[in-house]
Formats: C-alpha cells, sequence, structure tokens
C-alpha cells in the first residue's frame, strides 16, 4: 500500500506528515557517565528497624484516627441535644 503524503500527493522517500508520529528507534538510551569522585555504595538496609518504624507509624495513625472518631462522635451527641 503505497503511503500518502500531504493532500493525497504520496509521500517522497525521507518525507513525513507533520501530523504522524515519528518511527526512530532510538533503542536503550544510557545514562550520563557520572562526574567527579565515584560515591561510596549506600549502607546496608536494616530491616529490622524499618519494619519497627512501619509498625510505629501505623499504631500513631490508628491511635490518632481513633481518637479523632471519638471526638467526632461526641460532638456529634453534643450537636443533637
Amino acid at each position: 500500500m503505497v503511503s500518502r503524503g500531504r493532500r493525497g500527493v504520496p509521500a517522497r522517500e525521507g518525507e513525513q506528515r507533520r501530523d504522524e508520529p515519528r518511527h526512530e528507534d532510538h533503542g536503550e538510551q544510557q545514562a550520563p557517565a557520572p562526574q567527579g569522585p565515584m560515591l561510596p555504595p549506600p549502607p546496608p538496609v536494616d530491616y529490622g528497624v524499618f519494619m519497627q518504624g512501619l509498625v510505629q507509624a501505623m499504631q500513631t495513625q490508628a491511635h490518632t484516627q481513633a481518637a479523632l472518631q471519638a471526638q467526632l462522635e461526641s460532638q456529634e451527641r453534643a450537636d443533637v441535644w
């Protein structure tokens, strides 16, 4: 099938319509080379400490949510009277 260019005129070799996406194969682009001195690798992650912090944050959130819920319910009861 012949590819048509502008206004139904066949496109010339190498020419592309503006409204057609380009099909260029860039492949994978590599990150630029790092500048400056090489940094040491980050320290290993202590997942036990991470999990303890996560559990503590979740407990704090649950406690705060329960306190806010109780406060809201007490305000609703006070508004009814």
